[in-house]
């Protein structure tokens, strides 16, 4: 079992070269980034994992994930570095191709691309996304950065993605692109947008017994529905709640075709972002013996 480490970086984190390093020297496979643009001021949306529903305050400090990466990146030699998660539907999608393209090739072909539609329907407004509307313009979005990253002289004409012919580089190392990850967490909705057009599925919660029911269904989805290959499609899981998966849960999970788990160092947000990535370690050597 892979196990990843997710930081919610801000101002008071520290240097995310020098957490992604220890994270490296630690054994983690993969660290990763989370992203909100903007914090609205006022909004009505209620945030179910804090007490009194309000959103923490640190998602207005969060940094930006390709700055972050590309430090980490520049600090490292062998973790993979990822998004946990971008949200593409607030981006352009040809600045982001742009980005993601540098940040592979810098990092020697190692971003893994997270990516979902978000939640907070006051932040996409602001950001000029149609909320309802905000799954077809990420699968429009992941489209036309597949295409971005492959083609010469490419066009994308969707309802909410939409250029002329273009010509962009450099090309990403891997080919024929970042793996892209889709963060959605609703199995009654993820499952057919998974197996339809990403590279693997990066749900939060999901438990033991879900994996074990929605993996076959989005491989056979995959083949059946989409001509793709379900081997090629990868599985991870982000451990909600600080919570710390033991042996026998890695067990369970790498029985249900997840190869990876990404524990959070929650703490990061508030202070010293290497004592909480050193404090999540142990589930390292733990994996090891899976």
């Amino acid at each position: 079992m892979n196990i990843g480490v997710l930081c919610f970086l801000t101002e008071q984190s520290g240097n995310p070269g020098s957490i992604a390093r220890v994270a490296e020297n630690l054994g983690f496979d993969s660290f990763w980034v989370a992203e909100h643009l903007v914090m609205p001021s006022h909004y009505t949306v209620h945030y179910p994992r804090s007490a009194d529903g309000k959103v923490p305050e640190f998602y207005a400090h969060l940094i930006d994930p390709f700055v972050a990466l590309a430090i980490a990146a520049q600090a490292t030699s062998r973790i993979r570095i990822g998004t946990a998660i971008c949200l593409l539907p607030e981006r352009n999608v040809i600045e982001t191709a742009k980005a993601a393209a540098c940040l592979d090739l810098y990092s020697g072909g190692r971003l893994s691309f997270g990516v979902g539609a978000g939640w907070f329907p006051e932040e996409a407004g602001i950001m000029g996304v149609d909320f309802r509307r905000r799954w077809r313009h990420l699968r429009e979005a992941v489209e036309a950065l597949r295409a971005l990253w492959s083609q010469d002289d490419v066009a994308y004409q969707g309802q909410f993605v939409k250029f002329p012919p273009v010509r962009l580089y450099p090309r990403p190392v891997q080919k024929p692109g970042p793996p892209i990850l889709l963060g959605a967490h609703d199995p009654k909705y993820a499952l057919r947008r998974v197996a339809r057009y990403a590279d693997g599925w990066c749900p939060g919660g999901l438990s033991v017994e879900q994996a074990r029911e929605c993996i076959p269904q989005i491989r056979r989805m995959a083949r059946e529905d989409y001509g793709r290959d379900p081997e090629r499609l990868e599985f991870s899981v982000l451990m909600m709640g600080g919570q710390k998966p033991t042996k026998e849960l890695m067990k369970r999970y790498a029985e249900a075709g997840v190869t990876r788990l990404i524990v959070a160092a929650a703490a990061s947000a508030h202070g010293d972002g290497i004592k909480a990535v050193e404090e999540a370690a142990a589930v390292v050597e733990q994996a090891a013996h899976v």
